[in-house]
């Protein structure tokens, strides 16, 4: 298993970067505003930070068979949402869509993002209003354009990394 991921971006362009798993080097996407150390809902950068891998989930209409991991990991429904209305008391939490009173990320994508994803456990206890939600590892866009704040790595390369992570793993964002 391994202990510590570490992200960089890519001198010249914050909006890429390398993970580093051991001695295997991942090409990445980060946030559309690089990385900061005073992250703020909607402010599409990436948390600087050391954080817990929580776990995560995957679609299972496109992985019939659980992705291989020591990561407790659950299959999405089509109802499943992340709250990131800073407001609502359900903040930083999964919630069941529709709902009436929060804004939420969709988990159930048609683009495919979120067919696989990892909790990276930030702002997550205590919750703080307003300083980021739904801060995962997920699936790259084509060319790694950048994501709102998350880390993202091709399918294949986050299914094999996916292998060799555990409940002790940590990534350590910087800058």
């Amino acid at each position: 298993m391994l202990h510590v991921l570490r992200v960089r971006p890519l001198p010249g362009d914050p909006t890429r970067g390398t993970l580093l798993a051991g001695h295997t080097v991942i090409p990445c996407a980060l946030g559309r505003s690089g990385i900061t150390t005073c992250k703020r809902e909607g402010d599409g950068a990436s948390p600087q930070g050391v954080f817990r891998l929580r776990g995560g989930f995957y679609r299972p209409d496109r992985f019939p068979v659980r992705p291989v991991s020591a990561l407790p990991l659950r299959a999405t429904r089509p109802q499943d949402g992340w709250c990131d209305a800073p407001q609502d008391r359900r903040y930083n939490r999964p919630i069941r869509l529709p709902s009436d009173t929060a804004s939420a990320e969709i988990l159930w994508r048609n683009d495919g993002l979120y067919d696989l994803v990892i909790d990276l456990d930030y702002n997550r206890g205590p919750i703080r209003p307003g300083r980021g939600s739904a801060i995962f590892l997920h699936i790259a866009r084509p060319g790694y354009q950048p994501t709102e704040g998350c880390v993202a790595l091709k399918p294949a390369d986050l299914l094999r990394l996916l292998r060799r992570l555990g409940p002790q793993t940590r990534m350590r964002i910087a800058r």
